[in-house]
C-alpha cells in the first residue's frame, strides 16, 4: 500500500496546568478525529470525578490514575490526519516528576507546540521543556498562547506573552523563522481548527499552523536504527520489539541485530514480519513507529533500550564517550567521577564523568577554558563518560539522531547534550 501523506511526530509541551492536553484533545475534536458520543461520555466521566472542564483533557489521559489526579503522567499517542500530513501526536507530561517521559517524547518528534497560558507566560518548566526540546534537536515550533478567555481576549497581553517567549526561545539559539505564535481558548474551543470572532487579531488557526511545519528530510541514507521502546511476549508470534525507526529503512526478510542485548555482544536475528497501525507492512522508514517480529529473538534476549541495526551496521556500544553539554540545572556543580543517569533515545544509564575537557561559550561554542575544576548552570562544556553498563550511542556526525541525551539526577534534568566521538567497547 502506498502512502500517501507524509508522516509527522508532534509534541505537545509546556509547564502543567497551561493546557496541553486540553488543547490537543479539543484539536482532535473539532477536527472530527473523536465523535461526539465519545466526549459526551468523557464528559459525564468529569463531572462525575469532580473535574468538569477536564474533558478535552481525558481524550488523551486514557489511565485511570492520570483521571483522577487530572495530570498527564505517561506519553499518549493519538492519529490525526490534515489534509497534508498524517500527525501522531505525542501529549507529553508537564509535571515535574514526568520530565522523563517528556524527554523520550520529544526526542521522537519532528516538530512541538509550546503550549504557554496567556494568563501565566512563562513558566519554569516551559523554560526547561525549551532547552529540552532544543537540546533534542526539534526545531520547529508553534506557540500557542493558550487561555486567552482568561484575559479577555486581549491582544496586547498576547504581544506581551509573545516578547516574553521570544527572549527564551533567543536564548537557546532558535531561529525565530521556524517559530510560530497562535493565540487560543481550547477549552471555549477559540481558534484552535476554526477561526471564530473572539481573536480578530490571529492570523490563523492552531490547524493551520501545525499544517504549515516543514516535514523533516528522512534520514533513509543512514544504517537503519530502531530504538526499543517496549517488548510484547505474543502468543503464537513470540517476541514483538516495538519503537519508533530513526534511521534508514527496515524491510522484512532483513539479517538484524540488537545491541547490546542481554549478554552485551547483540542479539541476531531476522525481521518476518513489521506491523505499523495495525496492518502489516513490507518496510519501515524513519519515522514510523512499529511493532516487528524476529526470528532468533528469545524472550529474555532484548529489551527496552536496545537497538536493532543491520548486521552488516551494527548500532555501536560505546565503551567512552566525548560529548558537548549545556548544564541546565545543576543544584551544585558538576566534577570528574559525578555519575548521573543518562536518557538517550528510549535507554537511562548511569555514565561517569571522567574528564571535564573545556569549558565553551554557551552562544558561540568557542572554548573558555581547558581542564576546568567543575562546571556549573549556564555552563557549555565538553565532557568525557563512560557507561556503567553497555550503551548504544553514536556520535553526532554518524548519527545525530543516536547522539542527543539528556541527563538527570534526583528527579530533575540536570544537561543535556550529545555525543561528538567515541571509543567502541
Amino acid at each position: 500500500m502506498a502512502r500517501e501523506k507524509t508522516h509527522m511526530n508532534l509534541v505537545f509541551i509546556g509547564h502543567v496546568d497551561h493546557g496541553k492536553s486540553t488543547s490537543v484533545g479539543r484539536l482532535l475534536f473539532d477536527t472530527g478525529n473523536i465523535s461526539e458520543q465519545q466526549l459526551r461520555k468523557l464528559k459525564d466521566k468529569a463531572a462525575e470525578l469532580g473535574k468538569a472542564g477536564f474533558e478535552f483533557a481525558y481524550v488523551m489521559d486514557g489511565l485511570k490514575e492520570e483521571q483522577e489526579r487530572g495530570v498527564t503522567i505517561d506519553l499518549a499517542h493519538k492519529r490525526f490526519e490534515t489534509d497534508k500530513y498524517d500527525f501522531t501526536i505525542i501529549d507529553a507530561p508537564g509535571h515535574k516528576d514526568f520530565v522523563k517521559n517528556m524527554i523520550t517524547g520529544a526526542s521522537q518528534a519532528d516538530a512541538a507546540v509550546l503550549v504557554v497560558a496567556a494568563n501565566d507566560g512563562v513558566n519554569s518548566q516551559t523554560k526547561e521543556h525549551v532547552f529540552l526540546s532544543r537540546t533534542l534537536g526539534v526545531d520547529q515550533l508553534v506557540v500557542a498562547v493558550n487561555k486567552m478567555d482568561m484575559v479577555d481576549y486581549k491582544e496586547s497581553r498576547f504581544n506581551e506573552v509573545v516578547e516574553e517567549v521570544t527572549k527564551l526561545l533567543r536564548s537557546v539559539g532558535y531561529k525565530m523563522d521556524r517559530v510560530q505564535f497562535i493565540p487560543i481558548a481550547s477549552l471555549p474551543g477559540d481558534n484552535i481548527a476554526k477561526k471564530g470572532d473572539k481573536i480578530p487579531f490571529a492570523k490563523k488557526t492552531l490547524l493551520e499552523g501545525i499544517n504549515e511545519f516543514q516535514a523533516p528530510e528522512k534520514p533513509t541514507n543512514l544504517p537503519m536504527r530502531m530504538p526499543i521502546q517496549d517488548v510484547y511476549n505474543i502468543t503464537g508470534i513470540g517476541v514483538v520489539p516495538v519503537g519508533k525507526i530513526e534511521t534508514g529503512i527496515m524491510k522484512v526478510g532483513q539479517k538484524v541485530i540488537a545491541m547490546p542485548g542481554r549478554e552485551g555482544n547483540g542479539v541476531k536475528g531476522e525481521v518476518k514480519t513489521i506491523e505499523m497501525h495495525h496492518s502489516q507492512q513490507k518496510e519501515a522508514e524513519p519515522g514510523d513507529n512499529v511493532g516487528i517480529s524476529v526470528r532468533g529473538f528469545g524472550k529474555k534476549d532484548v529489551a527496552r533500550g536496545d537497538v536493532i541495526g543491520p548486521e552488516d551496521a551494527p548500532p555501536s556500544v560505546a565503551q567512552e564517550f566525548d560529548a558537548q553539554i549545556v548544564v541546565l540545572n545543576h543544584p551544585s556543580v558538576m566534577t570528574v567521577g559525578y555519575t548521573p543517569v543518562f536518557h538517550i533515545h528510549t535507554d537511562q544509564k548511569a555514565c561517569t564523568i571522567t574528564a571535564i575537557k573545556k569549558k565553551l561559550n554557551p552562544a558561540t561554542g568557542e572554548t573558555l577554558e581547558e581542564n576546568p575544576d567543575f562546571i556549573k548552570n549556564g555552563d557549555a562544556a565538553i565532557v568525557t563518560c563512560r557507561p556503567v553498563q553497555p550503551l548504544v550511542i553514536e556520535a553526532q556526525k554518524d548519527n545525530p539522531h543516536m547522539a542527543r541525551f539528556a541527563i538527570r539526577d534526583s528527579g530533575q534534568t540536570v544537561a543535556a547534550g550529545m555525543a561528538i566521538s567515541l571509543v567502541k567497547k
